[in-house]
């Protein structure tokens, strides 16, 4: 059973930036993150395949961007000039056919998450 463990989360100022990372078991088609903030849906914040086409939520593209290693068992998501509004859990979550924000927002295969904090 594919596994995923996130690390990196943190608090930082708004501003400022982080990294967060998610190692896998094994690889898979997409991989990606989304973020859950408390009262709030799911929101799908980026997607990879493993040929690279990556995808972003209107809401962080130019801010965050989405990467892995060579071995695509390794997904990484850099977060710069974070702002407030970006404070929730994010988790990795993967889908081995079809990849999309929708996808890796519903998908079931996902890690525990990491939590970012951003104050103003």
């Amino acid at each position: 059973q594919l596994q995923l463990v996130e690390s990196g989360g943190g608090s930082v100022q708004a501003g400022g930036s982080l990294r967060l990372s998610c190692a896998a078991s094994y690889t898979t088609f997409c991989m990606g993150w989304f973020r859950q903030a408390p009262g709030k849906e799911r929101e799908g914040v980026a997607a990879i395949t493993t040929s690279g086409v990556t995808y972003y939520a209107d809401s962080v593209k130019g801010r965050f961007t989405i990467s892995q290693d060579n071995d695509k068992t390794m997904l990484y998501l850099q977060l710069h000039d974070l702002k407030p509004e970006d404070t929730a859990m994010y988790y990795c979550a993967t889908d081995r056919a079809l990849c999309s924000l929708y996808h890796i927002t519903m998908s079931t295969t996902r890690g525990q998450g990491t939590q970012v904090t951003v104050s103003s």
